[in-house]
């Protein structure tokens, strides 16, 4: 299976945050499976850092590619074709950042990995 992280899941993931289900974590582990992170997640991590919103030990644009490589998680580009989607997109969630992960998770056929509800009225697969 093709995973697409949620920010959330990743920072709780790599943090070791109870609220991450057991079966969630199994499945980002798995070495059967294929696990991503967006560059839009990196970006909006440092949007919230810089805002103050988000503690982290160390700045995002050090700590997440670390961090990502550290648990053999890949990067996802954003590319032409996942930002074309957004003009398919139902304007069900007004996040910009959750916005493209669902177009990049349709565009790459992905299952988004997200504990987010208001992702889940999208047709995009969801773990």
């Amino acid at each position: 299976m093709k995973l697409l992280l949620d920010t959330h899941i990743f920072l709780w993931y790599i943090s070791g945050d109870k609220r991450l289900a057991a079966g969630t974590k199994d499945a980002i582990r798995d070495s059967t499976n294929e696990v991503y992170l967006s560059v839009v997640s990196l970006w909006e991590t440092i949007i919230k850092y810089r805002l103050g919103k988000l503690p982290l030990p160390q700045a995002p644009a050090t700590y997440l590619p670390e961090q990502r490589a550290r648990h053999r998680i890949s990067s996802l580009s954003l590319d032409e074709a996942s930002v074309k989607q957004l003009a398919l997109l139902p304007s069900l969630h007004r996040d910009p950042f959750d916005r493209m992960l669902i177009c990049q998770a349709i565009s790459h056929n992905l299952a988004l990995v997200t504990e987010d509800p208001a992702i889940r009225t999208y047709s995009v697969t969801v773990l």
